[in-house]
């Protein structure tokens, strides 16, 4: 029998988190600030202009080297 080894939700630390959200209103895209790859985005979906914006998500660490230094 499969058992699932995976740690439940609640264990999954929250933060708020700087997003870029897409300014387009039929458009459900977004992106975290520290995995774009330019200074101002466009929408990956649409390609419509992207604005900043904050969530509460899972806490993700970036650690590409290529990432751009702010």
């Amino acid at each position: 029998m499969y058992n699932s080894r995976r740690k439940p939700m609640e264990d999954v630390p929250m933060e708020l988190t700087a997003v870029w959200s897409c300014s387009n209103d039929d458009c459900k895209g977004w992106m975290r600030d520290n995995f774009v790859f330019s200074e101002v985005p466009v929408c990956p979906q649409c390609q419509s202009s992207m604005i900043k914006d904050e969530r509460m998500l899972a806490a993700v660490m970036n650690t590409s080297p290529n990432q751009n230094k702010k």
